[in-house]
């Protein structure tokens, strides 16, 4: 018999608060943390979402007397402390860590890769600060990071080795990913207007989140929602421009309300990955046209946050579990003139509705796409 994967604690640390109440606030209140800053030396300004760092360094030193961490690290320990307090760690405690750059900032002026720059010294690192027993496993795969963690760390908990997963996800703004999609040149020059007409671009964001998963829940648990499908599909349309038929993301979706075994109008809200470049839209409005469902409730938080690349995912799932136990919609930011050649329920205001049924989404470079759908137990 199948177990059920619950996900039953969360937190999160971006530039809209240090804890999930604050972030839900800030919403509530439409602020955004995106702001014009100056990245670097001899840089340009952009518009991206980053945290402070005085608060983040306060926000640090209440809770470690510790040291020879970096801002990243400091992020992620912030991040997953309060649940590794609440849920205990055993050697059938999966740890998972979703990143695509991790402390890519390290490289900076340096003749070789230092030890801290590779991906698994990061993991390994925040794991033995907790004292995870397991070997960390790494899910780097461009923007579907964070949620393809989630999907990871179900397997893991349904393969029998293990009964419960933290999963961490970060990334941090730095020369080097601004100078990436700068070259690309998909970063807007005005705060993102994801599915507008008039959008122009991406606003890179910052941010570490964590969340728990069992499949032994308890009654002290203040929530609990289901993973009832998932899938990651990659359609390999280019290395950074999605299929223009939206086909990963069509049948990532299909695979995964198809596991869940729910129709597409049973779907109460869909948490969608909307960056603001212009084929990314499109693409996305096109597939969800596809599997009908073009009159699901939907928004995208990047006008919120900026694009945190591996920890949107999982940030975004956090914000939309937290929409559902508030029961609030809340607008995709920016939206002025619906700018996609398919019909979209896009959400412009603030509104009560009763959800669900979640269905998150993600897509990202090298054709690479995500889906997983969520039940409110």
């Amino acid at each position: 018999m199948k177990k059920d994967i619950y996900i039953t604690d969360y937190n999160c640390v971006t530039p809209l608060g240090m804890n999930v109440s604050s972030n839900w606030m800030a919403l509530l209140e439409n602020r955004s943390g995106v702001a014009l800053n100056s990245i670097g030396e001899n840089q340009e300004s952009f518009y991206v979402s980053m945290i402070n760092n005085e608060e983040l360094e306060h926000e640090f030193s209440k809770k470690f007397n510790e040291r020879g961490f970096t801002r990243l690290e400091k992020m992620l320990l912030l991040s997953l402390q309060p649940l590794v307090s609440r849920h205990s760690v055993t050697d059938q405690t999966a740890f998972i860590l979703s990143t695509t750059k991790g402390n890519i900032s390290l490289l900076k002026n340096q003749d070789s890769i230092p030890h801290g720059a590779y991906l698994s010294a990061l993991a390994h690192k925040i794991a033995d600060f907790f004292g995870f027993k397991t070997q960390p496993i790494i899910v780097s795969n461009a923007c579907v990071s964070g949620v393809m963690a989630l999907s990871v760390a179900k397997n893991m908990i349904l393969s029998g080795k293990y009964k419960n997963a933290f999963v961490i996800a970060g990334d941090e703004i730095s020369e080097f990913v601004i100078s990436g999609f700068n070259s690309f040149q998909a970063i807007g020059k005005e705060p993102c207007k994801p599915y507008d007409k008039n959008r122009n671009g991406i606003n890179l964001g910052e941010a570490a989140a964590a969340v728990y998963l069992t499949s032994e829940p308890s009654e002290n648990d203040k929530f609990k929602f289901k993973i009832l499908g998932d899938s990651a599909v990659n359609d390999a349309n280019h290395i950074s421009g999605p299929s223009r038929t939206g086909e990963g993301l069509y049948a990532s979706i299909k695979n995964a309300m198809t596991e869940a075994g729910i129709a597409p109008d049973q779907i109460d809200f869909i948490s969608a990955h909307g960056t603001a470049t212009l084929y990314n839209d499109e693409m996305e409005a096109i597939a969800f046209n596809r599997m009908d469902l073009q009159n699901v409730p939907l928004n995208s938080m990047k006008g919120f946050f900026g694009h945190c690349l591996g920890a949107a995912g999982l940030l975004e799932s956090i914000i939309s579990m937290e929409s559902s136990l508030h029961q609030t919609l809340l607008p995709s930011r920016n939206i002025e003139e619906p700018g996609v050649s398919q019909p979209l329920h896009i959400i412009s205001k603030l509104q009560n509705r009763e959800i669900n049924y979640i269905l998150k989404t993600a897509s990202g470079f090298g054709g690479c796409n995500a889906a997983v759908v969520l039940e409110k137990s």
